[in-house]
C-alpha cells in the first residue's frame, strides 16, 4: 500500500469511528473517557477528532444519539409492540436484564451511567443526559397513556409516577450490572418489579 502524501491525513470511516467512540464513552463515562482512549479506539489523531466532531462534548452528544438509535431500538420495540402496557413494561425490564450484561457490549447503559462522575465545568453534559433520561421517562408515560386509551390501564392512573418507578428500576439495574451483577440477579429484579404492577397500578374497575 502506498504511503499517504506528506501532510494529507489518513482517511477514516466516520461512522465506524463514532461507534467506537460510543463504546468508549459507554465503558468509561464522559469524564472517564480520555482523549487518548477515544483517539486510540477511533484510529485517528486528536486534530482529526476536532476537525470532524468539533469537540469532545459534541462527540459525546453524537455518541449518545447513536446509542439511542442502535441500542434503544430493542427497548422501544419491547415497550410499544406488546399488546398491553403491563406486557410492554414487563418486556422492557426483561430486555434490560439481558442487554445490560450482554458479553458483546459494555455493561449497563450509556445514558444511565455516562455522567455519574461529572466534575465542575461539565454542567452542559449533565443537563444533556438529564434531558435524555427525561425523554425516556416520558416515553414510558406515553405508553401507559396509550394503555388508558386502549382500556388496559385504569383511567386516573398517575402514568407519570408509574413511569418514574419503572425507569428508576431500569436505572438501578444498569448500576447493578456495572457492579458485576449477573443476568440472573437482574432478571430477579425485573420480575420483582413486574410482580409489583398491581400495587403500583390500580386494578381495572377500581379507580
Amino acid at each position: 500500500m502506498a504511503a499517504n502524501p506528506r501532510g494529507r491525513p489518513r482517511a477514516f470511516d466516520r461512522a465506524t469511528a463514532l461507534r467506537r467512540a460510543m463504546e468508549v464513552f459507554w465503558r468509561h463515562g464522559y469524564e472517564g473517557a480520555s482523549m487518548a482512549d477515544l483517539t486510540a479506539a477511533m484510529g485517528i489523531r486528536p486534530p482529526s477528532l476536532y476537525a470532524t466532531f468539533g469537540s469532545k462534548a459534541a462527540l459525546f452528544r453524537e455518541a449518545v444519539a447513536l446509542y439511542n438509535e442502535i441500542e434503544g431500538a430493542g427497548p422501544q420495540a419491547a415497550l410499544w409492540d406488546a399488546p398491553t402496557a403491563r406486557a410492554g413494561v414487563a418486556a422492557l425490564l426483561r430486555h434490560h436484564a439481558r442487554a445490560y450484561v450482554d458479553a458483546d457490549r459494555p455493561t449497563g447503559c450509556l445514558v444511565a451511567l455516562g455522567g455519574t462522575t461529572l466534575g465542575a465545568g461539565h454542567d452542559d453534559i449533565g443537563a444533556f443526559l438529564a434531558e435524555t433520561r427525561r425523554s425516556d421517562v416520558d416515553d414510558i408515560a406515553r405508553r401507559l397513556d396509550r394503555g388508558i386509551r386502549d382500556g388496559d390501564v385504569p383511567p386516573g392512573t398517575d402514568t407519570a409516577a408509574v413511569a418514574e418507578y419503572v425507569y428508576a428500576v431500569s436505572l438501578g439495574m444498569a448500576v447493578r450490572a456495572r457492579d458485576g451483577a449477573t443476568g440472573e440477579t437482574l432478571t430477579a429484579i425485573a420480575e420483582a418489579a413486574i410482580a409489583a404492577w398491581d400495587a403500583v397500578v390500580p386494578p381495572l374497575g377500581r379507580e
